[in-house]
Order: structure tokens, then C-alpha cells, then sequence
């Protein structure tokens, strides 16, 4: 069975619809800079609409551990996606709901992986693109993220996502789960219905 997340979602009648049609996790990024920021208290409302065993997973970039504390009592998030330069040693003082991330751009960037064994409970692996933590709409070489599972954790693969190469990804990568974003969108942060049926639909023998 393969595990899907929709990422960026800034919209209630949007995260309704991601989880009736089987998203497994929605993702709410509190990283000022994006373009698919939302507040938590926005956040936190959406979360509270939410129907049971859909986990509520928040994404940061760099930032502090206190931040990330009050942003998960309020929002209630189950997981804690770090998608920034956070060190192993951060990564162990919210062990073991998170999930790092990493940007691929060639084989020696799986060495980076190494050293969070043990303070993550998944590789999530995203397009390496200079100065964009995420959202940039582009695939990467997945024969990196094939690679990547050597490492003993789940790996949840990423970038430029959307119907027309999730079945693909699917089947030469065989991830644990599929991170989704701006391949279902009309703007950032919206997410197209169309798109999202579309999208499950694709996946639906992999459900």
C-alpha cells in the first residue's frame, strides 16, 4: 500500500476533499517564505475539520525549537516534517514523529542521510533547487531515492509530483508514500479539484 500526503494546503473545502478522496496526511507549512504559508490559528482551524486517522503533519525550515513546540500544541499536528539544515541533534529533541527531508541533486548527497538513522522516523526526498527549500514542481533522479531506502526508513518521495507520473513513481520507486504539492495546484496553496481526483484516481490500485 502506498501512503499519500498532500502538502501545502492553505484551504478547508481542499483539505476536506484531499482526505475524502484517501490522503493519508495533509501538510500545513509554517515557513514564512513560502508562497503556501499559512498561519497556524488558520491551520489549526482547518486541523480541528478534519475526520479521524488523517494525520496533520506541519513543515518547517530552520526554525526554532519553541516556535515549532507552540505551533504543534495549537494546530495538534501528529508530525513534524523538517525540510531545513536542522542537525541530527535537533531532529532528536522531537524524535520520533519526524520526518526529515532532504534535496537530492546527485549520489553523494545520499551520504547527508547517515547521520539521522536514528532521530528520524522516515527520509522524506525532494528536487534539490538553489535556494528553494521545496514547492519547486520538479523531479529529481529517483533512481537516488531507490538508493536511499538502503538506509533502513521509510522514504516518502517528493517533487514535481502530480497525475501524470505518480503511477510511475509508484512503480520504479515502490516509496512508502508520495508527498504531493504543487502538481495538484491552480496557484500556490490551491489545489485543484480536478487535479486531486485525478491524482487519486492514478493511484487507486496502489491504495
Amino acid at each position: 500500500m502506498i501512503r499519500v500526503k498532500i502538502c501545502g494546503l492553505t484551504n478547508l473545502k481542499e483539505a476536506l476533499l484531499a482526505a475524502e478522496l484517501g490522503a493519508h496526511a495533509l501538510g500545513f507549512i509554517f515557513y514564512p517564505q513560502s508562497p503556501r504559508y499559512i498561519s497556524p490559528e488558520k491551520a489549526a482551524a482547518i486541523a480541528r475539520r478534519l475526520p479521524p486517522f488523517v494525520a496533520r503533519v506541519g513543515v518547517f525550515v530552520n526554525e526554532e525549537v519553541e516556535r515549532i513546540k507552540a505551533i504543534k500544541e495549537k494546530v495538534g499536528l501528529d508530525w513534524l516534517q523538517l525540510h531545513g539544515d536542522e542537525p541530527p541533534s535537533f531532529c532528536a529533541r522531537f524524535y520520533p514523529r519526524v520526518i526529515k527531508a532532504f534535496r537530492l541533486k546527485s549520489q553523494e548527497d545520499l551520504a547527508r542521510l547517515a547521520p539521522y538513522r536514528e532521530v528520524s522516523s522516515a527520509f522524506l526526498l525532494d528536487t534539490y533547487v538553489p535556494g528553494v527549500p521545496g514547492g519547486t514542481g520538479q523531479t529529481f533522479d529517483w533512481q537516488l531515492a531507490k538508493k536511499a531506502k538502503d538506509f533502513g526508513l521509510p522514504v516518502i518521495l517528493a517533487g514535481g509530483l502530480g497525475p501524470d507520473n505518480v503511477r510511475q513513481a509508484v512503480e520504479e520507486v515502490a516509496p512508502y508514500g508520495l508527498d504531493v504539492n504543487s502538481g495538484v495546484e491552480w496557484a500556490p496553496g490551491r489545489k485543484h479539484p480536478a487535479l486531486l481526483r485525478a491524482l487519486f484516481a492514478r493511484l487507486r490500485p496502489f491504495l
